[in-house]
């Protein structure tokens, strides 16, 4: 693709070169509204004419010629006066020729005006105007059956260039539709989109993006609406096509797939991205990435080696300490709003730096018709990162062209002329590094992103880009503060009253680069492995004996688990009887046990000084068994009802019953709980509930406390004020059982519905659903894998991503009724209503 210029007809335009046309002649912001059949007189003395087509833009006009061997024309509408322009058209239609010259007339007086902003007011006013005159050509429907639902005007939104016109949508399609037709109407069945985005365009919420694939970068179309309220109607009205697409397309729902490893890193990143309103069709929004690789020099890739990878946990600006000094000075001595790096990390220019060898005409179009001195070109991928690394005003980051599949912006396959480097060798392809070559760059780039280090890593970067640390004092604090204009809400531009200002602000936004909305306001966690990747039994006890083999797992677990294993074991013959049993782990025997009621037991723990087993009994008390003493050594009459679970942290015991209450009791025992004294409990807080209480459990930082009802409710609560953070009716019957994953933010439940549910603690969202063939009455889980135990006594290993069963397991003749799983040892203990409690042990 050639570009040259000329002069031509008294100087008073420009003659542009390209081999068709295309929107990239416009200017920024600039339309193109309708085009005529014309003539374009190519000598005024001889009357020598050329056949093509005359279009009128809201800041030019342009002639296209036919014949591709002749220059496409564009003129300026301020610059070329009625008489040159009757001279250099004949238009074949007086119809055209004076709807055409109408059209010039107003835009000819909207250049004339003083104010840019005026001029801008002026040109938008007549587009409302011509497409308020106008509407979508319903001779364009598929098929005569279709009913339409909506059509309201809208911009199609492409890089660096927007084209009004009509959308339609109907119960099978939706179509766009341009005001000057070009490109022709464009249409999209409802039945194949698979993915829609809302999106901020000119910071503001008018933007919609539609993909009719899973994982690929580029949308189908992406539309700017006119009105918020529109876009939302489609947005919804698409949606309805889409099974599920409201609660699956959320950062949290992407977060734990990426978390099991069900999504790759790269996967992951780009799913983010479009959360965050970056799109590969708004270059001021483009996907980032990062740089990983900080080795760009060594012959071989040593991915094993740490000190090959980037840092992730700093902005790219904070990699060098000296420079980074240097901007730290800076930034204390500079007023409010104070920002560390004046420049950022992505930005149109940034993009099109990457891209200049396979869009250069979208180069062209943002530097005004120049490439980039050659020395500032995207030359060589180490001089690239080193500049990164030390530049004054250097701190982009990548693109995802860098993790893909395709190398062509690494070549220069056409041959463009780009430009002599002062070292006199000619602009062409990129250099690569010293370990790739060709393809096998972006091969060990994608092996780099997927690596165990960076897999590790990753969500520390997130927390930079997407995260807690994009603002605020968390991003002080990480020294990765841009300047205020590039995030969301800096500046509302609709309260600045001089049009000039406003439009001269929002160019400087969109010019300048823009952080990404932000996902995440809790830090990310990290990426982690499966451990329910191999289960095996190691002995079983029955209710009257115990048969440990010699190289049993019981006897691997440490002194504490041992304790907790007996207090566990107790728990597992609630059902049968109102008995606690305890073994000896030396003698391998049964030793002794305690009958507190005639009512059966609900559940038992051990408190952490080792001496004191509690246990709750569908007698509504709570039992204290002091072990040294072997005897009760305490009663608490705790509810109105059957005390069903509890839970202790801190000297707090949380006791939930069927009477629809968890009762929050502090301990105020001095003496030892050990001893005969009594101990003494304030009531701190007591939680109601619209049902019976079945289950409750902690977060491992005992900050949250989940309750699961018989009416099919998981409550949610703040443990220092006792207040409700979600309430969510996801289960159709008795919930069993109820727990934090290991980074408290999310909850999973069962219930009699045969349902295992995962919840999004801080947005209230179930984000994961998969329906079991029989009940799951309990569970273990890492937040990745979820081991359950089931009504037919098999052990279930669950994909809930899949919604399928990754491995069965025999277990117990009668169904799971409870499971404890003690993470030091990797040992897991069963109980069933066969009265068969097992060892089982998790091989990785």
């Amino acid at each position: 693709m050639g570009f040259s210029t000329c002069w031509c007809l008294m100087h008073c335009f420009v003659v542009v070169v390209f081999n068709r046309f295309s929107l990239l002649l416009l200017d920024l912001e600039e339309y193109y509204f309708e085009q005529h059949t014309a003539y374009h007189v190519t000598n005024v003395f001889s009357f020598r004419k050329s056949r093509g087509s005359f279009k009128v833009c809201s800041r030019s006009i342009i002639f296209d010629p036919e014949s591709l061997t002749e220059p496409i024309i564009k003129v300026g509408v301020g610059i070329v006066n009625a008489f040159y322009l009757f001279l250099m058209l004949q238009y074949i239609h007086v119809t055209s020729l004076q709807t055409g010259f109408t059209l010039w007339q107003i835009l000819h007086r909207a250049s004339c005006l003083d104010k840019l902003g005026d001029q801008t007011a002026m040109i938008a006013a007549n587009l409302q105007s011509r497409l308020a005159r106008s509407s979508f050509d319903k001779n364009c429907f598929q098929s005569v059956a279709e009913d339409l639902h909506m059509e309201c005007p809208v911009e199609m939104v492409m890089p660096l260039v927007s084209n009004p016109g009509h959308v339609c949508i109907t119960n099978e399609n939706l179509y766009f539709q341009p005001l000057n037709g070009h490109p022709h109407v464009i249409q999209i069945k409802l039945n194949e989109v698979r993915r829609i985005y809302k999106r901020r365009h000119g910071l503001r919420p008018l933007g919609l993006e539609v993909f009719c694939s899973e994982n690929n970068l580029c949308s189908d179309i992406y539309l700017k609406f006119y009105s918020p309220a529109d876009r939302d109607e489609i947005y919804y009205y698409i949606a309805t096509f889409l099974e599920n697409h409201i609660k699956e397309h959320t950062a949290e729902s992407y977060m734990l797939q990426w978390q099991r490893g069900h999504l790759s890193n790269y996967e992951y990143l780009l799913h983010l991205n479009n959360l965050a309103d970056r799109s590969c069709n708004d270059l001021s929004q483009y996907p980032v990435f990062p740089w990983v690789i900080a080795d760009y020099t060594s012959s071989q890739l040593d991915l094993t080696n740490a000190d090959t990878f980037r840092d992730l946990s700093k902005p790219i600006g904070a990699l060098n300490q000296e420079r980074l000094d240097r901007l730290l000075a800076r930034y204390r001595g500079m007023p409010e709003p104070r920002f560390i790096y004046g420049s950022h990390y992505s930005s149109p220019g940034y993009v099109m730096f990457y891209l200049v060898r396979v869009a250069p005409e979208h180069m062209l179009c943002l530097q005004n018709g120049r490439y980039d001195h050659a020395d500032r070109m995207f030359n060589s991928i180490s001089e690239t990162w080193k500049n990164c690394l030390e530049g004054a005003t250097d701190f982009k980051e990548l693109i995802p062209e860098f993790y893909g599949n395709d190398c062509s912006f690494l070549e220069n396959r056409l041959n463009l002329d780009l430009g002599r480097r002062q070292n006199g060798t000619l602009v062409g392809d990129v250099l690569l590094p010293p370990w790739a070559s060709g393809t096998d760059f972006l091969k060990k780039q994608k092996m780099a992103l997927e690596s165990q280090f960076v897999s590790e890593h990753l969500h520390e970067w997130i927390d930079l880009v997407f995260g807690f640390k994009q603002r605020g004092g968390e991003a002080v604090a990480a020294q990765n503060v841009f300047h205020p204009l590039t995030y969301e809400g800096g500046i509302d531009c609709d309260s600045i009253e001089d049009t000039d200002q406003r439009i001269a602000m929002l160019t400087q936004i969109l010019e300048f680069g823009q952080t990404p909305k932000q996902l995440f306001t809790t830090p990310h966690p990290q990426r982690i492995t499966p451990r329910f990747q191999n289960i095996t039994r190691s002995s079983s006890v029955n209710s009257t004996a115990v048969s440990l083999c010699e190289d049993s797992s019981f006897e691997d677990l440490t002194e504490e688990s041992r304790k907790m294993a007996w207090a566990n074991m107790g728990s597992l013959k609630r059902i049968s009887n109102s008995t606690l049993k305890m073994f000896s782990k030396e003698l391998k025997d049964f030793q002794r046990s305690v009958s507190f009621s005639n009512m059966a037991l609900s559940s038992c723990l051990m408190l952490a000084d080792g001496k004191t087993v509690l246990c709750s009994s569908w007698d509504n008390n709570v039992y204290f068994y002091s072990i040294p003493y072997g005897r009760r050594q305490d009663t608490l009459m705790g509810h109105d009802d059957a005390v069903s679970e509890m839970c202790w942290f801190d000297d707090r015991l949380y006791t939930a019953s069927w009477d629809s209450t968890v009762k929050v009791q502090m301990s105020c025992s001095s003496a030892d709980q050990s001893s005969h004294k009594r101990s003494k409990f304030e009531l701190l807080a007591e939680l109601e509930h619209d049902a019976g209480v079945n289950t409750v459990s902690l977060n491992p930082a005992g900050t949250l406390l989940v309750s699961g009802c018989k009416d099919g409710t998981v409550t949610i609560w703040d443990t220092s004020s006792y207040q409700t953070l979600q309430q969510v009716h996801c289960h159709a019957g008795t919930i069993h059982r109820s727990a934090f994953s290991p980074d408290s933010r999310h909850v999973l439940s069962v219930g009699d519905d045969s349902c295992m549910k995962v919840l999004d603690v801080q947005t209230g969202m179930v984000i994961s659903s998969v329906k079991a063939e029989e009940k799951q009455r309990c569970f273990c889980w890492d937040g990745s894998s979820v081991l359950c135990g089931g009504q037919s006594g098999s052990l279930l290993l669950w994909d809930l991503l899949s919604n399928t069963v990754i491995r069965r397991i025999p277990a117990h003749s009668g169904a799971v009724t409870a499971m404890w799983m003690n993470e030091l040892c990797n040992t897991v203990i069963t109980g069933g209503e066969d009265k068969q409690i097992m060892f089982w042990r998790l091989q990785s």
